[in-house]
């Protein structure tokens, strides 16, 4: 994987799931080992995710405060994980299907937010929803962002 100094997301394709010169029908999508991690990593994150609103609800009209921590956090949890499946634990053939595929698919709720919006915006609370649509995109960005830049700069960090 190529890097520029100063940019710490990889130059290409980070893997063959979104490298178009790869072929991807080799198979992959049905091997049971990764089925099987990916639906346990999903119900695991989907678990916390639910137990989180259940502790936490969102008022009616209220600003969807625990969606959007857990969208943040999950985000910044993958910026860390891309970085380690590609730079650090490559042989590690079910990791990145059972944490990013399984817990942090499972984790995040882009659903949620999309349901949240429209809810809010029915309920005449158009503020609170723009204001929600905006700080989810540009959280989750920033949240990948940084955690990829300081996963990065650990990784170099501890290298030396």
């Amino acid at each position: 994987m190529e890097h520029h100094p100063g940019n710490p997301l990889p130059r290409g394709a980070v893997d063959s799931d979104v490298d178009l010169r790869v072929d991807g029908r080799d198979g992959r999508a049905h091997d049971p080992a990764i089925l099987g991690v990916i639906a346990i990593g999903g119900a695991l994150g989907a678990t916390a995710r639910y137990l989180i609103g259940l502790g936490w609800p969102t008022p009616p009209g209220g600003f969807p405060v625990n969606t959007l921590l857990i969208n943040i956090a999950g985000c910044g949890l993958i910026g860390i994980l891309m970085v380690l499946v590609t730079d650090v634990l490559t042989q590690r053939r079910l990791l990145r299907p059972f944490l990013g595929t399984g817990v942090l698919g499972g984790f995040t709720t882009f659903s949620t937010y999309a349901v949240d919006i429209q809810q809010l915006v029915t309920g005449s609370h158009a503020g609170t929803a723009l204001l929600y649509l905006a700080t989810t995109i540009l959280g989750a960005l920033l949240a990948v962002r940084c955690t990829v830049s300081a996963t990065r700069a650990l990784i170099t960090w501890r290298n030396r």
